[in-house]
């Protein structure tokens, strides 16, 4: 029994310490959630929607070379601008560089928007013109990306499919498959 006793000591003057880093690693976290500290104007971690389709890209985060560069959200954003017939399908990664931050602007020039090359608030709202639902099945809702039509690039443009889960975080399929969820933490796309 007595040699319990240090150990016992022990394991209680490090357990307190290890107890209060350990709070206040989570009062942090609580306080500054991921979607939160990404720059999302709707402040969720998905690409999100609620009640009618067309309105659900109208309030997405911002993605560009500084924020959420490296995310499935700017893998959806790529994709928009590939079947938009500004980006080649080869340029669908997740990254967000210097070909899509092109696009991005060229997409912004040619529908009157301010020209940043950052996908905000109005680039997403402007894609989201494109977006109709075609299905509802046990509350997944089947949504179609319509591409432009024309030849006004090198790149072909191509409609794509999107799903709005029961919960209204939206996942796509890309030419190269899927799908992915478009999260704004997250990279699994490529």
């Amino acid at each position: 029994m007595s040699s319990t006793h240090p150990l016992r000591r022990l394991l209680r003057r490090a357990g307190a310490p290890a107890l209060g880093a350990a709070l206040a690693l989570g009062v942090t976290l609580t306080m500054a959630t991921p979607a939160a500290a990404n720059g999302s104007y709707s402040g969720r971690a998905y690409v999100y929607g609620a009640g009618v389709v067309s309105d659900d890209f109208n309030d997405e985060g911002v993605v560009n070379v500084a924020t959420n560069r490296l995310t499935n959200a700017t893998c959806l954003w790529q994709t928009i601008l590939w079947a938009s017939g500004y980006l080649p399908s080869s340029g669908i990664d997740g990254a967000f560089g210097d070909q899509t931050d092109a696009a991005t602007r060229n997409f912004q020039r040619d529908r009157g928007l301010v020209v940043d090359g950052s996908a905000g608030k109005a680039s997403w709202a402007k894609a989201g013109d494109r977006i109709s639902q075609r299905d509802n099945q046990s509350g997944w809702l089947y949504i179609v990306f319509d591409g432009t039509a024309g030849a006004r690039s090198a790149y072909s443009s191509h409609d794509f499919v999107l799903q709005r889960s029961p919960d209204g975080n939206y996942r796509f399929y890309p030419p190269s498959g899927g799908p992915y969820w478009a999260g704004y933490n997250s990279r699994t796309c490529s």
